[in-house]
C-alpha cells in the first residue's frame, strides 16, 4: 500500500511556494508529482511595456541572487537587435561582475544545503564568507545584492585602480576558506552520510531531461556556455569547466565549491588583462526591427532571453528561459527511490528559484488540459 504526502505550497522545508505530491511506500519514495505556479510576477509583459533602459533594471528583479546575469543576458539580446558592440574594457568588467555573483550564489546555496541537513555551524561559516563576496560587489559596483555592473552598450560603472588591491586581498582570503570547505565536505562523515549516493541523477537522465549548470555537470555533462558559446571576455580567459561523475548531492556540492575557485581565478585574470578605454558605447533612442537571443551561464545554468524589437524604444516581445525551469524535470528521478528525509536536500541540490520559473497557466483538473492566460484575461480577472 502507498500513501500520498503533500509538501507545500507553504511548508517549513520550502523557502518559496511549490506543491510536491510525494507517493511513498513506507519511507521509500515511489512517485513524485510537482506543481509550480504560485509566485507569478508578470515580468515578461512588464518588460514589453517599458523602455529598454527600464527593462535592464526590471530584468535584474527577476531573481535577487542572479540579478547581474539576468541583466547581462537581456543586454546581450538587446545589443544584438540594436547592432551595438560593447567596448573591450566593459567586456572584462562584465566578467568580473558575473563571477562575483557566481561566488555569492554558490556560497549562499552551500549554506542553505548545510541548513537542510542540520549542519548549522557549516551554514553559518558559509554565510560568513558569503559576506566577503558581497563586500567585493559593494566595493566595485556600489551595492551588495542588486549590484549589476552591466548597462546597455557597456558597463554601468568603471573599476577603479585603487580598489583592486583590496579586491585581490579578499579573493585570497576567500580562496583559502573555500579550499578548507572542500576538504570538510569530502571528509566529514555527517555530510557524506546525508549526501553521498543520495539524489543521484544519471548522465543519461541529465541529457534526456535537458538539465543545465552544476546540476548537469555533477552528472558528467561537459557543458558550459562561458566556454562553448563565449560572451563578454570569456573567450580570452582560460578556465576549467568543473565536472563530477557521481551525480549525487555530494557531487553537486563539490562542483559548486570548485567552481568558486575557478571564478576566483577568472577574476584575477580579468583584472590583469583588462584594457584601458571607454566602458560604454552609445545606445540608440529607437531600436530597428529585429530579433535575437542572448544567453549566459548563470550560477544555476544556461539562461536565455529572447527579444524582438519593433522600431521603437520598447521591445515588442521578451521571453525568458531560466535554468530552474530547465532543471525541474530532473527532480523526479533524483527523488524516486530515496526516502522522505532526503526530500529537502535533494530538492535544494538543483538550487531551485521559484520566482524566476513561474508562468501563468490555467489547468483544467477534470480534463488535464492547460492553456496560457492572456494579458486581457488577467486584467478582466483582476477587476
Amino acid at each position: 500500500m502507498t500513501f500520498i504526502i503533500p509538501i507545500g505550497p507553504q511548508h517549513p522545508a520550502l523557502e518559496e511556494p511549490a506543491h510536491f505530491r510525494i507517493e511513498v511506500k513506507g519511507e521509500e519514495i515511489v512517485g513524485v508529482d510537482l506543481r509550480l505556479g504560485y509566485n507569478h510576477k508578470g515580468i515578461e509583459q512588464a518588460l514589453s511595456d517599458r523602455s529598454y533602459a527600464h527593462g535592464l533594471y526590471l530584468s535584474a528583479r527577476v531573481c535577487g541572487i542572479c540579478n547581474s546575469t539576468h541583466s547581462l543576458a537581456f543586454t546581450r539580446a538587446v545589443e544584438s537587435v540594436a547592432g551595438i558592440e560593447c567596448p573591450d574594457r566593459a567586456r572584462y568588467i562584465r566578467v568580473i561582475d558575473a563571477e562575483l555573483e557566481r561566488i555569492h550564489s554558490h556560497l549562499l546555496w552551500a549554506g542553505v544545503a548545510a541548513h537542510e541537513i542540520g549542519f548549522t555551524t557549516l551554514f553559518m561559516l558559509f554565510w560568513r564568507d558569503r559576506e566577503l563576496s558581497l563586500d567585493m560587489r559593494e566595493l566595485l559596483f556600489g551595492q551588495r545584492i542588486y549590484a549589476s555592473g552591466t548597462y546597455l552598450g557597456g558597463a554601468r560603472v568603471d573599476i577603479k585602480e585603487k580598489d583592486i588591491p583590496q579586491l585581490v586581498r579578499t579573493l585570497d582570503k576567500l580562496e583559502k576558506s573555500v579550499k578548507h570547505y572542500i576538504d570538510v565536505c569530502t571528509s566529514d562523515r555527517t555530510i557524506i552520510a546525508r549526501c553521498s549516493g543520495v539524489g543521484v541523477l544519471k548522465k543519461k537522465d541529465a541529457r534526456e531531461l535537458c538539465a543545465v549548470g552544476p546540476t548537469a555537470r555533477a552528472s558528467g555533462v561537459d557543458f558550459d556556455i562561458r566556454r562553448d558559446d563565449p560572451y563578454a571576455a570569456y573567450g580570452e580567459i582560460p578556465f576549467d569547466v568543473i565536472i563530477e561523475q557521481d551525480g549525487d548531492v555530494l557531487a553537486k556540492v563539490v562542483v559548486r565549491l570548485r567552481e568558486i575557485l575557478e571564478s576566483i581565478g577568472i577574476i584575477r585574470q580579468a583584472i590583469d588583462a583588462m584594457p584601458k578605454g571607454a566602458i560604454r558605447a552609445k545606445f540608440p533612442e529607437n531600436v530597428p526591427e529585429n530579433e535575437a537571443v542572448g544567453r549566459t551561464e548563470a550560477p544555476r545554468g544556461e539562461l536565455m532571453y529572447y527579444v524582438r524589437s519593433n522600431g521603437t524604444n520598447k521591445p515588442e516581445r521578451v521571453r525568458i528561459r531560466t535554468p530552474s525551469y530547465a532543471n525541474w524535470p530532473s527532480a523526479k528521478p533524483m527523488l524516486v527511490g530515496g526516502t522522505i528525509a532526503d526530500i529537502p536536500i535533494v530538492v535544494a541540490s538543483i538550487d531551485p528559484c521559484f520566482s524566476c520559473t513561474d508562468r501563468v497557466t490555467i489547468v483544467d483538473v477534470g480534463t488535464g488540459k492547460s492553456r496560457i492566460v492572456t494579458k486581457e484575461e488577467l486584467r478582466r480577472l483582476r477587476r
